[in-house]
């Protein structure tokens, strides 16, 4: 299974995806962590974002994706993280060393990472 951050998440959700991109999901489960689901609220409400929220296609798209819980474990990892980033890129990076889930994200600071797993 695949940790996709906000970033990618969104590209595949309206189509934005590099061709690179669109072969790895293609072949492999999504999941994400619930701060995701957060930062599309706040995207949304920002008005960075066009997703209509209410939209039922939308909604069950979202429901099909397996969504990690933030746990004590996670949070913790995000502390040790050996790159710093936003808070919630943290959490998502710490989502995928506590799960062996490999992050999907095209963020430069967190790809510098030696601890956070990707696909190979």
């Amino acid at each position: 299974m695949l940790n996709l951050d906000t970033h990618v998440l969104l590209h595949a959700l309206g189509g934005g995806l590099t061709a690179s991109e669109r072969a790895l999901l293609s072949r492999d489960v999504w999941g994400i962590s619930a701060i995701v689901l957060w930062e599309i609220c706040k995207l949304q409400q920002l008005e960075r974002i066009e997703l209509d929220l209410e939209d039922a296609d939308v909604t069950r798209l979202l429901a099909r994706i397996h969504t990690w819980p933030l746990t004590w474990d996670v949070c913790r990892e995000s502390c040790r993280l050996d790159v710093r980033g936003d808070p919630a890129d943290e959490l998502i990076a710490a989502t995928s060393i506590v799960h062996g889930a490999p992050l999907v994200t095209r963020d430069r600071q967190l790809r510098r990472s030696k601890r956070i797993p990707f696909p190979s």
